[in-house]
């Protein structure tokens, strides 16, 4: 394993602990929650940090009022805090008694109990912010394609991409999939039975970037297509499934209404597909849909303020992913060529919305015009121009 690699969420924390009692950072588990907030609070003197399924922390909560008065003048740090969900209600009158910025930084896996009780009795006190596996731009700086490629294969769980090797980072995932389902999602207090629920999984990366057809999964299935929506919700409560909906417009077009699902982490997808290499991926039917899922990950984690749909006619004119912020509107089309070929639906798609800002995503190392107002570029040099540029500005890239 390699020394410890800078998140891109850190300074946002900062911030909000300058603002606000406390910040919330939720992900899905060993996604590097714990590792970051190790970090942060390494520089702030007397800090203290419990791990609440260690159970000699969790004792020390046995009287979480007599703790927290104990510890006043220090920031509290509080892994894995859906094991004790029910120290919301104390930490709301803690707070309310003493509303300094910076006492808290609270780490969960998702649970609903956890979101619910923080977002009933913390609101207004603490933020919350979701940390996701690795960026490009947290692993590379440049147009670096292997490294692109490795994340793509591998995914951005730290112990999958920095595994020493293929057949190591593979082994991961098979063992990260078999505890979640196995463990995690029990102590979530989530009652479904773990087979259901890995063939649902598997399913769904056969389908990763498709429609959610519920009724004819419930089929296959042997299940309901409200059992087939519960299953969705917890798979996207956990962090691992992405439900993207379609973009509504006052167009005379019939437009697709059901919405898409993609596995979240492209290492967990190739995991279940039983992606092991590059050459697996480039021999399989899911490369082209794997690419654009990777892109759209990588791009809505920076850019946690803007709505994302996707574009789809019944006609067959589509782009895989609409921006919206005010205002502005951005539309990102991800081919997983490194000379992209942009079809009639492409071109049919851009003329219906007549957006102006129009990107097409490829594995390439330098961007390039196609028409006006459409431009081929690399993930990373997207992803860097969003973060930077002046946003009425599309010629900086």
């Amino acid at each position: 394993m390699q020394e410890y690699i800078e998140r891109e969420l850190t300074e946002k924390i900062h911030q909000k602990l300058a603002q606000l009692p406390g910040a919330t950072i939720l992900g899905p588990r060993q996604c590097g929650k714990s590792t970051l907030a190790k970090a942060i609070i390494s520089g702030i003197e007397n800090a203290v940090y419990l791990d609440l399924e260690r159970p000699s922390d969790l004792s020390r909560l046995r009287d979480p009022e007599a703790f927290f008065s104990i510890h006043t003048d220090q920031l509290i740090c509080l892994d894995e805090i859906q094991r004790v969900p029910e120290i919301f209600r104390v930490l709301r009158s803690i707070i309310d008694e003493d509303p300094r910025n910076g006492r808290f930084i609270i780490l969960g896996s998702a649970s609903p109990e956890l979101l619910r009780q923080s977002s009933e009795t913390l609101a207004g006190r603490i933020s919350h912010l979701e940390l996701t596996p690795f960026l490009l731009s947290e692993v590379s700086s440049g147009d670096h394609l292997p490294i692109l490629r490795n994340l793509w294969l591998r995914g951005g769980f730290p112990r999958s991409y920095l595994a020493a090797g293929e057949t190591q980072s593979f082994g991961w995932r098979q063992d990260f999939i078999r505890a979640f389902l196995e463990r995690d999602i029990p102590q979530l207090g989530l009652r479904i039975p773990g087979k259901n629920l890995e063939r649902f999984w598997k399913m769904v990366a056969h389908l990763h970037g498709q429609l959610l057809n519920s009724s004819k999964l419930g089929e296959s299935l042997g299940v309901s297509h409200h059992t087939v929506r519960s299953y969705v919700d917890v798979l996207e409560f956990t962090f691992v499934l992405r439900v993207l909906l379609p973009y509504e417009a006052n167009l005379k077009k019939r437009l697709i209404r059901s919405p898409k699902i993609y596995v979240r982490d492209s290492g967990l997808l190739h995991a279940l597909l039983d992606i092991e290499s590059h050459d697996d991926l480039l021999g399989h039917p899911v490369y082209g849909a794997s690419w654009e899922g990777f892109v759209i990950e990588n791009v809505l984690s920076v850019l946690p303020d803007w709505r994302a749909f996707f574009y789809r006619t019944s006609s067959g004119s589509e782009i895989d992913l609409i921006l919206t912020r005010g205002k502005r509107r951005i539309a990102i089309e991800c081919k997983a060529s490194s000379s992209p070929d942009l079809n009639r639906g492409f071109w049919n798609a851009v003329n219906d919305l007549e957006i102006e800002e129009v990107w097409v995503i490829a594995p390439v190392r330098d961007s390039y015009p196609v028409e006006k107002n459409v431009k081929v570029a690399p993930l990373w040099k997207f992803m860097e121009y969003m973060k930077k540029a002046d946003p009425h500005r599309s010629d900086q890239v």
